[in-house]
């Protein structure tokens, strides 16, 4: 293992509570009562972009995203998705699927932007339980047809 990756936090730990996972990501939710369908998709292997993935490892990985953001649509209908793919803090490929409500702290601004209210409306109680089980279904590979 390199120093980056010794030094890296997604390389050293999973990065919030184990939802879904691969050979090549995992995704997982984040402790923030504010956002209670906060996640992240994060690839195992520590590479700073999507551009240091061969092709069908981005497709791959988007294709997780996507489901993690149909299924945070389902549960906790949100007014609005926010997809992030930063690394400033962290270089370490991860992408951010964040449900946004027009009442939350920060709207219209992004969640790491100025708190402008208090954003305490109650959100759905979705368990960390409930979510995985949504992420199986979504993300488990197509059942095969098959001939009578």
């Amino acid at each position: 293992m390199s120093l980056s990756e010794v030094s890296c936090e997604l390389c050293a730990v999973p990065g919030g509570a184990l939802l879904w996972q691969s050979a090549d990501c995992r995704v997982v939710r984040v402790d923030d009562p504010h956002y209670p369908g906060f996640c992240r998709v994060i690839w195992h292997a520590h590479v700073r972009e999507m551009t240091d993935l061969p092709a069908a490892a981005r497709v791959q990985l988007m294709t997780v995203v996507f489901a993690v953001e149909e299924a945070v649509r389902h549960l906790f209908a949100p007014d609005k998705i926010n997809l992030a793919s930063f690394g400033n803090m962290v270089p370490h490929l991860h992408w951010h699927v964040i449900p946004r409500w027009r009442d939350d702290r920060h709207f219209p601004e992004p969640v790491w932007g100025q708190v402008r209210r208090p954003g305490l409306s109650e959100r759905p109680g979705i368990t960390d339980d409930e979510l995985a089980q949504a992420l199986a279904r979504a993300l488990s590979p197509p059942e095969t047809m098959r001939s009578p």
